[in-house]
């Protein structure tokens, strides 16, 4: 799976990828930028300077790195899109899987936090 967020400071885009990368929620982080962003905002179109963010995790992870995403994230409605993975080089998705915690732990860990 490729995960994309869009963040206005290039330094809390770091912040997040690193977080999520310790927490072993992402195999890769990748920030690129800046970009131009123009979109209706509360009724007006608007201009910004923002970071591309692009991140790889394993399917089961992705509901997890969005949560994650959304929690740290600046924005009133941040842009957290996740795009499916047709297709990529088995030793890539292999990688992937061997970096990143079993989707059945970071579950297991969420749950246990709640009680």
């Amino acid at each position: 799976m490729q995960i994309q967020f869009t963040i206005d400071d290039p330094g809390r885009a770091d912040e997040l990828v690193e977080q999520l990368l310790v927490d072993r929620l992402v195999a890769c982080g990748q920030r690129v930028g800046p970009v131009v962003s123009r979109y209706w905002w509360h009724g007006a179109l608007a201009r910004a300077e923002e970071w591309l963010v692009l991140l790889k995790t394993q399917a089961g992870l992705a509901p997890a790195v969005v949560e994650a995403v959304v929690a740290a994230h600046p924005y009133e409605t941040p842009e957290v899109v996740v795009l499916d993975v047709v297709a990529a080089a088995p030793g890539y998705r292999a990688w992937i899987e061997e970096v990143t915690a079993p989707a059945t732990t970071v579950v297991a860990n969420r749950e246990m936090e709640e009680r």
